[in-house]
């Protein structure tokens, strides 16, 4: 995306911005001001990741978003918050942004639960019980 582009998105979401703010102001406002924040936060991360992602990241990370939107919202906050630490100092390339899924699936990997099969002693069968049993067959 260019920079006229991403300054023409920036002129039309300030003018909706505008235009809400103005009509929404009296009687029962206190939604459309939560939505406005909301608005404005969902406005700084796509501003944030437009200038930290190669435009083929920028895909990449949308495809996805398609596929699974919780793992997409995971990558672009670990994104944002290197990016205001001051750990990315270059846009991000489609090789590193899959580096970085490599990593957070591993992670999720070790954090998924696991199932653990406790097995009570004293109350089962055992050999000689089915020994037994098949006798009388």
């Amino acid at each position: 995306m260019s920079d006229a582009d991403l300054e023409e998105i920036r002129r039309a979401r300030l003018q909706q911005l505008q235009q809400s703010g103005g009509d929404g102001g009296s009687g029962g406002g206190g939604g459309s001001d939560q939505e406005a924040q909301k608005q404005r936060e969902a406005d700084q991360r796509s501003s944030i990741l437009s200038q930290i992602l190669h435009p083929a990241a920028a895909d990449r990370l949308g495809r996805i978003r398609l596929v699974k939107a919780s793992r997409a919202d995971d990558i672009e906050n670990r994104l944002i918050t290197l990016a205001r630490t001051g750990q990315i100092r270059s846009k991000v390339t489609e090789e590193q942004l899959k580096e970085l899924l490599g990593a957070v699936a591993e992670q999720q990997e070790k954090e998924e639960s696991r199932i653990v099969v406790n097995r009570r002693g004293g109350g089962g069968w055992d050999d000689d019980d089915l020994d037994d049993l098949l006798k009388d067959v």
